[in-house]
């Protein structure tokens, strides 16, 4: 399976960072072909994403959370895939967002997309989406501070 690794320095304490990511319904403001992401309880999601044409849904489980540090997860369903968001303080208002991601081509356009890049492109491109969404916020709409072990 494909790795991607991508990160973005953003001009929010790490806690403002890490919390805007907790808001998993609000992806879809910064998520290229993200349509619908629901919190169906503290540690499953539904995706719904039109990408390439495709609808594709499916649902993934957080598999670990540590406020402030990392949010991991995995696809219980639909295209495979998992990964990690990080979260490390670089100064008191700035902090990093790294994204590290696995994930498994499914049919002829994906493994081509694939095989162009669009993916590692898409994440890039989201991280500055996200990178400008809450540094215009300054705040972040919500926050979840429980841990999943």
């Amino acid at each position: 399976m494909p790795t991607v690794e991508k990160s973005i320095n953003v001009h929010v304490p790490v806690r403002t960072a890490y919390n805007q990511w907790t808001q998993f319904e609000e992806f879809p403001k910064f998520m290229e072909g993200v349509e619908e992401v629901r919190q169906l309880d503290d540690t499953h999601l539904y995706w719904r994403t039109r990408i390439a044409g495709n609808d594709e849904e499916w649902e993934a489980e957080i598999t670990e959370q540590i406020p402030d540090e990392r949010i991991a997860w995995r696809s219980t369903g639909g295209t495979p895939n998992g990964g990690v968001v990080m979260f490390r303080p670089v100064s008191d208002v700035d902090t990093q967002v790294m994204v590290q991601m696995t994930y498994e081509p499914q049919g002829v356009v994906e493994k081509a997309g694939d095989m162009l890049g669009i993916v590692e492109h898409r994440i890039e491109k989201d991280l500055e989406r996200f990178k400008a969404f809450i540094e215009k916020r300054g705040a972040a709409t919500g926050a979840w501070r429980g841990e999943v072990p």
